[in-house]
């Protein structure tokens, strides 16, 4: 327990924040911008502090907070952080602010009233608050409850203040896919709501809840599950299990749930989209880690061939169809399934390599897609149009915008030197040493990326100047603002990934060790019949 209540600040600020960006007066929008990036601001600054006071391979959950919320059914207000949240808490923190610089007018692009833009600004805050509360929750209807409620501020988002358009057949799509995104989640949100149930039943039958209640705690849970007292059929787990995992592909998306995701992406404003794919959409993955593997070990054993099977499908078919794309926006989403299906890939690995370099691929995802997006969308924004045939000869008008989306494109390839090479590296070396034919199929994907990279940086940037790209401006000070960060970040962690590891490893030593998971054995071929070796070396 701690004095001073670090995480309800963490997520209560930006939460707050939202409520005061609204109470400001409706013409002061710059007022309102910038109270909202100096929230933001704040929140970044409280996240490195938690990061830097965090104790690696000390206790797993630390600057725990407990108190009863509603005792007779056992929920409980209870946040704690551990290795791989705190990397994700820091994730969300840094680009928020970002995000916010880089989408400052974004509200002028909607027909709106005096307050539109203050209410943009809120609802990136309030998204940003309820991912924090969903990376700390350590009660697991609390959990639940933001891992729902988030979805609501995403829906405005995406349907309220999406591209910019007088044509009322996109208005129309982007409604559609508004309204999609909702869908889709929700339902997922649902089969959840039944296996939390469901959970919660077992926990009351084992008594481990106060006076015969259940209780939603997830340490006393995961400790249950450890020790053999929470009960339940292989069947009913495996119900449970399934509940939960679906729920989370559809949020991380895994294949074949992941048709919400590119018409939300480019119906979104580019700020709004890198939101949802770069931090909304992390919530599944880390949910997949925390929860379906700790809660359910040996169901998750059971089902991991079949998640590793669709998570190699995504990365190929990812990759596949963003090559086939004609809108730059279009293409940026798909790469992020085939990223995905490498992130669960790694997790269902169930080795040490496989879930740090999974929990490593998410940072890096992050920072990755949001430098490729931003600046595509800052181009897009110029020339007022998403169709790469349109673009080319970029770089000679704009040459700071083309290297810079040459760096993120080089980053999104996972070129060696950049961050996510050592994340992709360490989840296929994970995941071979467990399944071989898998991480074989998936280290296609990285041929395939550099073909999607590559040939739309040689349609958009290179070759003669286009007619309608004469006028394209270079990136301003406020873009590069934005940009730098992301890319300095990408080859800081190229080039030395080792703070990020050092962080999540315990964490994830400790996950693997709960669920009884050990690192496969190196298998070393026998010698030869008759064969003399050397003591000790193994060599003839």
């Amino acid at each position: 327990m701690n004095a001073f209540p670090w995480l309800s600040t963490l997520w209560l600020a930006p939460a707050i924040g939202a409520a005061a960006v609204l109470l400001v007066p409706a013409g002061a929008r710059t007022i309102a911008r910038g109270l909202a990036l100096a929230v933001s601001l704040g929140v970044l600054v409280l996240a490195v502090v938690l990061v830097v006071r965090f104790q690696p391979g000390a206790d797993q959950f630390q600057f725990v907070e407990s108190h009863e919320w509603i005792p007779a059914f056992g929920v409980g207000y209870t946040l704690g952080l551990d290795g791989i949240a705190a990397a994700l808490v820091l994730l969300t923190a840094v680009l928020v602010p970002l995000l916010l610089l880089a989408g400052w007018r974004d509200d002028e692009q909607t027909a709106g009233g005096p307050h539109t833009a203050h209410t943009y600004m809120a609802l990136m805050l309030l998204v940003e608050s309820m991912v924090l509360v969903s990376f700390v929750a350590l009660d697991i209807l609390l959990f639940y409850i933001f891992f729902e409620a988030m979805l609501i501020p995403m829906y405005f988002l995406i349907g309220g203040f999406g591209a910019r358009s007088d044509d009322p057949a996109v208005r129309a799509r982007r409604s559609r896919a508004a309204v999609k995104f909702l869908l889709y989640n929700l339902f997922g949100g649902l089969i959840m709501l039944a296996a939390v149930i469901g959970l919660y039943v077992l926990t009351a039958r084992a008594d481990l809840g106060a006076d015969g209640a259940g209780t939603f705690d997830l340490r006393a849970i995961v400790e249950a599950v450890s020790t053999g007292q929470l009960g339940g059929s292989a069947a009913l787990l495996n119900a449970l299990f399934l509940g939960f995992l679906f729920a989370f592909a559809v949020k991380a998306p895994l294949w074949p749930l992941h048709t919400w995701l590119p018409d939300a992406a480019v119906s979104a404003t580019p700020a709004g989209a890198v939101l949802m794919m770069a931090v909304v959409d992390k919530v599944g993955t880390f949910g997949m880690l925390r929860y379906c593997l700790l809660l359910f070990p040996a169901a998750a054993s059971t089902y991991a061939p079949l998640v590793i099977t669709l998570a190699v499908i995504g990365i190929v078919y990812g990759a596949l169809l963003a090559i086939g794309q004609t809108d730059v926006m279009r293409l940026i989403a798909y790469t992020s399934i085939s990223h995905f299906g490498f992130i669960i890939l790694g997790i269902f690995a169930m080795t040490t390599q496989g879930q740090s370099g999974a929990t490593l691929y998410m940072v890096n995802h992050g920072l990755s897609t949001a430098a490729l997006f931003l600046v595509a969308g800052f181009l897009v924004s110029r020339r007022g149009t998403r169709m790469i045939d349109d673009f080319g000869g970029v770089q000679k008008v704009a040459p700071v915008l083309a290297g810079s989306f040459f760096v993120a494109g080089l980053a999104t390839l996972s070129l060696p030197g950049l961050a996510p090479f050592v994340s992709e590296f360490l989840v296929l070396i994970g995941t071979f040493s467990r399944y071989q034919v898998a991480a074989v199929i998936a280290a296609t994907g990285l041929v395939l990326a550099a073909v999607y990279v590559l040939w739309l940086y040689q349609r958009m940037m290179t070759g003669p100047l286009k007619q309608g790209n004469e006028h394209v401006r270079d990136l301003v000070p406020r873009e590069l603002a934005v940009v730098v960060p992301l890319l300095a970040a990408l080859v800081f962690l190229g080039l030395y990934p080792k703070p990020v590891l050092d962080l999540v490893n315990p964490a994830v030593s400790q996950t693997l060790s709960t669920i009884g998971k050990q690192d496969p054995a190196p298998k070393v071929p026998a010698p030869e019949a008759g064969a003399v070796t050397t003591p000790g070396t193994g060599h003839r």
